[in-house]
């Protein structure tokens, strides 16, 4: 199984009608076992949980949002899907908190079985109104081991003003080792409008990386929100059609119906 530990790379963001549009930003992460958080806000000085710190991974960023165990909520949903047996580990793909602050548009929960095979990928997408809405897709069991997780979801969840909600994701995502490498692809009637990555190199969680992160990405917490500020604004000046934005889904996750091939719901 894989470690908790902080990748350092670049997310990449390329919008390919009616116009081009590019950016990439410098980032780091982490992927936290979630069952460790406790040891790890014991062991670690320069990271805590659910408190005060330099960095901090707090339960009421996601999830519920309501200070509740995250690891305890995904195992909910993991259930009310049909697949609880995929919660054995549940590792989080993630911004930490840092300086108290965190906004994440995208957290990412790796669930696995007890034999260690990766058996769903929640995907919980948030956007800047404070709304959040996740997508749990169950892994294909006949995926060869080492080969990357393909999935797809209909867009459901206002996430930019300049893109609608008839839309497709379709997802590329390798198991995070080594190397973190995520891919999505949001396409529209019209043929594919975005493409976003996410690809980084694995560095180990101690408090001698975490505080040279802090230099090397400074403020990135911040930069993330800014960032998705300051491109909207150059989307806006270039034309983007600007879309109202609808209601948000009346259930927090949903998860493809296994009977009927087409997406459903599940509480939460």
């Amino acid at each position: 199984m894989p470690q908790t530990c902080l990748y350092n790379g670049q997310v990449m963001h390329a919008r390919l009608r009616p116009f081009r549009h590019r950016f990439a930003y410098r980032v780091f992460s982490m992927l936290v076992d979630l069952d460790e958080l406790p040891d790890l806000d014991k062991r670690l000085r320069l990271f805590s949980y659910n408190r005060a710190g330099l960095f901090s991974f707090h339960d009421q960023d996601h999830g519920a949002r309501d200070g509740t165990p995250v690891r305890d909520w995904v195992r909910a949903r993991l259930a009310e899907a049909g697949m609880a047996e995929a919660g054995a580990k549940i590792y989080a793909h993630c911004f930490p908190r840092i300086l108290g602050y965190a906004f994440n548009p995208l957290t990412i929960y790796f669930c696995r079985r007890t034999d260690g095979a990766l058996g769903a990928i929640l995907y919980e997408v948030k956007n800047t109104f404070g709304e959040q809405h996740g997508y749990l897709i169950p892994v294909d069991p006949a995926r060869e081991a080492g080969a990357p997780v393909l999935q797809s979801a209909t867009k459901n969840f206002h996430v930019s003003p300049f893109i609608g909600m008839r839309a497709t994701y379709r997802f590329r995502v390798d198991e995070p080792e080594e190397r973190l490498a995520i891919l999505i692809r949001q396409s529209v009637p019209e043929g594919e409008l975005l493409v976003a990555t996410h690809t980084a190199t694995r560095v180990p969680l101690t408090d001698a990386m975490l505080a040279k992160n802090f230099f090397a990405y400074p403020l990135l917490t911040l930069k993330v929100i800014v960032g998705i500020h300051w491109e909207a604004l150059k989307l806006w000046i270039k034309g983007a059609k600007y879309h109202p934005r609808p209601h948000p889904p009346a259930t927090a996750v949903e998860t493809p119906d296994r009977t009927q091939g087409r997406m459903g719901h599940v509480r939460g």
